[in-house]
């Protein structure tokens, strides 16, 4: 912090380069594009066609469907036939586990959240579990 008396501000000067010498551009000069299309190559100039497909990617497609088959299983729990209902969630997380050990980074969209094994561990791992209570929980009377 600066003594009231010093003629240096607290920040970086609006007006000046930055700490680095550069100058830096009016907020306004800065294009609007996303950090993925940063990622591509793309330099977010506008009128450029979008190459983004829609889901972005395999992964996407994936996760959408491990999304579906697992509200389906949550719905199934919830009329009643939580046995069928678990297994469905299970199949859902081993779907996502057995997708995400396959594909690519660039690939897996939202699928991939930490690192590819920690991932695949964790999905394979809580489906089997569910597996394995859904089949060994004993009915209960009435």
């Amino acid at each position: 912090m600066t003594s009231p008396d010093s003629e240096a501000p607290d920040g970086p000067d609006a007006d000046g380069p930055d700490a680095d010498g550069a100058d830096l551009p009016e907020p306004d000069d800065v294009p609007p594009v996303s950090a993925e299309r940063l990622v591509e190559g793309h330099d977010g100039h506008p009128g450029e066609p979008d190459p983004r497909r829609y889901p972005s990617t395999i992964g996407g497609m994936v996760y959408l469907v491990v999304l579906v088959v697992a509200l389906a299983g949550i719905g199934l729990a919830a009329t009643g036939a939580w046995r069928g209902g678990v297994r469905m969630l299970a199949a859902s997380l081993l779907i996502a586990a057995a997708a995400r050990a396959v594909l690519r980074a660039d690939d897996a969209g939202m699928l991939a959240v930490r690192h590819r094994l920690v991932d695949v561990v964790l999905l394979s791992g809580l489906g089997g579990v569910l597996l394995v209570l859904a089949s060994s929980i004993p009915n209960q009377p009435g």
